[in-house]
C-alpha cells in the first residue's frame, strides 16, 4: 500500500496501556510528537524516535512523509516507545520492503512486534496474582 493511493494514511501502535497513532502525509520526514517538533524533546526521546528514521535512511535512502503522532495513555517512556513503534510499522508497510523489516528485527525486534505482556490478574481468596495463602502446621 502506497501513499500516493491515499493523501494521508494512519497507523496505531501500543506499548503496555500507551496508544500511538500515527499520520502520514507527504513531505521531508519531519517529526512532530504530539503536536511539537521533534527537536523540542527530551535528548533520549528525540533519539528513540528517530532510531527506525536513521535505519530507513541507512538501508532505503531518504523518506518522503511527514510524521503526526499523538498519543494517549500509559506513562511518558511508553508513549514513546508506543510512538516508536509506530514509526517502524508504518515505514515497513509503505516500504514494503523486506529488507527494512529484518534490518529493523536485528536492531531491536520491538521495533516491529509489539510487547504483549500484561499485568496478571488477580486471583480470588488471595492477597495479590501470585500471593498465596500462608499455612501453620502448629
Amino acid at each position: 500500500m502506497k501513499i500516493s493511493d491515499y493523501e494521508k494514511m494512519i497507523f496505531a501502535g501500543k506499548r503496555k496501556t500507551a496508544v500511538a497513532k500515527l499520520k502520514l502525509k507527504k513531505g521531508k520526514g519531519v517529526i512532530y510528537y504530539n503536536h511539537l517538533p521533534q527537536n523540542e524533546l527530551g535528548l533520549f526521546h528525540r533519539l528513540a524516535l528517530s532510531e527506525p528514521i536513521r535505519i530507513y535512511k541507512q538501508e532505503l535512502g531518504d523518506i518522503e512523509y511527514d510524521f503526526f503522532i499523538k498519543t494517549r495513555g500509559g506513562g511518558k517512556e511508553a508513549q514513546i516507545q508506543a510512538a516508536r513503534l509506530v514509526i517502524a510499522k508504518a515505514l515497513v508497510e509503505t516500504s514494503g520492503s523486506e529488507v527494512l523489516k529484518k534490518a529493523y528485527t536485528k536492531y531491536d525486534r520491538n521495533m516491529i512486534v509489539p510487547d504483549f505482556r500484561r499485568k496478571e490478574t488477580r486471583k480470588p481468596g488471595d492477597s495479590k496474582a501470585r500471593a498465596k495463602r500462608q499455612k501453620s502446621f502448629r
